[in-house]
């Protein structure tokens, strides 16, 4: 991956934008393919929307969501200390001792969540389950008078940790789900806007996926696609405790995770699966008995069914502040993406 580019994923993934609160992200992303596009809008939900050659009668949705996981505060007690709600789903067990960021209306406030010292727990206290309202955030306040000059109920936090690249082409970040799929949309329109269209491509950095692909859904019905590929994370099996006969074969830096089962088009399955060959490139394939639980649900079920497809990124640790992924990976789906799309026909039947 080019300086250019990884920088430019690297703002996205430390820009805090759990589900809700993705406007910094949002503007971030707006502003990285707002010379490429044709026309770039928003909407009042959210949703970025970047699109090349808007005359084209054929469109085709390309969608990577752009929220996080993340907390929201619910209670502040009578000393300052902080309880929080999930926004979206984590294991609270791995919240103890991280530092967090909360996005004050003033500004950031920092923090760190707390737990009894395992020296003054009992043997019964260690084996409760971690609850949401037994953790706390402690901002450094003596009293709740104080905390609230400093926050407000219902403000977002993240936990606090910096993108890192490991060995190879491996990076860690606490929110590759799914911001490194928004990059991709984001690439995607930018090298496709070097390129003589046959169709209208639009690009979506999608809201509020981690609470249900709302985003998706209100895009969806706005720009009326026929056709679309959602581009989100799934699970790797390349690491210890995983269970390959469930989550099949899936490993970091084994190329693109195409999908089949019925979210997928069976027609828009097989010119993928082309060009992936075509390109030498190699993929991985994962089954799908059921809806899959991206914006690729959403998006086929919009305005009476849209031709769908998902590309995902093999991610390992999902939903942790230490998510995995193979930027090798990123750029042949954007390879992968490009070739499909600037080779798409003016027009394509993609009823089975």
């Amino acid at each position: 991956m080019n300086k250019n580019s990884e920088n430019f994923l690297k703002e996205l993934l430390e820009t805090p934008s759990p589900s809700g609160f993705e406007q910094k992200a949002a503007k971030i992303w707006r502003e990285r393919v707002k010379r490429y596009s044709d026309k770039l809008v928003s909407d009042v939900h959210g949703n970025s929307i970047a699109i090349l050659n808007p005359k084209a009668k054929f469109k085709f949705m390309l969608a990577g969501h752009i929220d996080e996981i993340g907390l929201m505060i619910t209670y502040i007690d009578d000393n300052g200390y902080i309880y929080t709600s999930q926004i979206g789903g984590m294991d609270p067990a791995l919240l103890i001792g991280q530092r967090v960021k909360i996005l004050g209306a003033k500004g950031d406030i920092f923090g760190v969540i707390g737990r009894k010292a395992i020296h003054q727990m009992t043997p019964e206290d260690r084996k409760k389950k971690v609850e949401m309202t037994n953790i706390w955030v402690d901002i450094g306040v003596d009293s709740k008078k104080e905390a609230l000059k400093k926050v407000a109920i219902g403000d977002a936090l993240v936990v606090d940790v910096p993108y890192r690249k490991l060995s190879d082409d491996k990076v860690v970040s606490r929110a590759t789900d799914d911001k490194a799929g928004a990059f991709i949309v984001a690439e995607v329109i930018r090298e496709l806007s070097k390129k003589k269209l046959n169709i209208c491509v639009i690009g979506v950095a999608t809201v509020q996926e981690e609470i249900g692909m709302r985003g998706a859904i209100t895009s969806t019905n706005s720009i009326k696609p026929d056709a679309g590929i959602a581009i989100d994370v799934n699970f790797t099996s390349d690491h210890p405790e995983t269970d390959k006969k469930k989550l099949g074969e899936i490993k970091l830096g084994g190329g693109p995770n195409l999908h089949r089962g019925p979210n997928m088009n069976p027609i828009m399955e097989k010119h993928l699966f082309s060009t992936a060959k075509k390109l030498k490139m190699d993929y991985q394939i994962s089954a799908n008995p059921r809806g899959t639980g991206t914006d690729a649900n959403a998006i086929q079920l919009a305005n009476g069914g849209v031709a769908t497809s998902l590309i995902s990124i093999p991610n390992r640790y999902m939903h942790t502040p230490v998510e995995v992924v193979s930027l090798n990976d990123l750029d042949d789906i954007i390879k992968l993406l490009v070739n499909f799309l600037a080779n798409h026909p003016a027009n394509r039947d993609y009823r089975p």
